[in-house]
């Protein structure tokens, strides 16, 4: 399934391109884009055209045939996770999850943090900073994979007081 910063990332690289048609399949999601002068825009999957409107100037995309890659239905509380907070990058960089390879991760899912625990480095030009959770509670979910690029205010970490 598609996360919708990977979706912002795909519209915003076909926009800056000369590509004018693309489609994308992964885990039972298709995404198909289309950029036109002042033509119309038809998005279309396997199951033929999805959406037909005036082009606009950024592309346009849909989601379609989005499933579990297993065919059992799943209930949405099951994969619901309750957060209260969620710790952002505060630059672009790379995310590192610990201080260096060998060393465990600053913090786990599970990981009890207070305001100046240091969760992660996010490096950028060079520069590692740290980045300190600013709010007490548990770690509920990571949200990025070591050595992962982050953009600014993208969610790393979900905090649940």
């Amino acid at each position: 399934m598609l996360k919708v910063q990977e979706l912002r990332e795909i519209i915003k690289l076909i926009d800056q391109s000369s590509i004018t048609e693309f489609t994308y399949e992964v885990e039972g999601a298709s995404v198909s884009l289309k950029k036109a002068g002042n033509e119309n825009v038809a998005i279309v999957s396997e199951a033929g055209v999805q959406q037909a409107k005036p082009a606009q100037e950024k592309p346009q995309a849909t989601v379609v045939n989005e499933q579990p890659a297993n065919s059992e239905e799943q209930p949405a509380s099951a994969n619901a996770v309750n957060y209260d907070h969620e710790i952002v990058s505060p630059m672009v960089g790379t995310f590192y999850a610990a201080s260096s390879p060998e060393n465990d991760p600053f913090v786990t899912r599970g990981s009890s943090v207070e305001t100046n625990t240091v969760v992660c480095i996010v490096e950028a030009m060079k520069l590692f900073n740290e980045i300190e959770a600013e709010i007490s509670g548990e770690i509920v979910e990571v949200l990025v994979e070591n050595g992962e690029l982050v953009e600014y205010g993208q969610p790393l970490f979900r905090v649940k007081k």
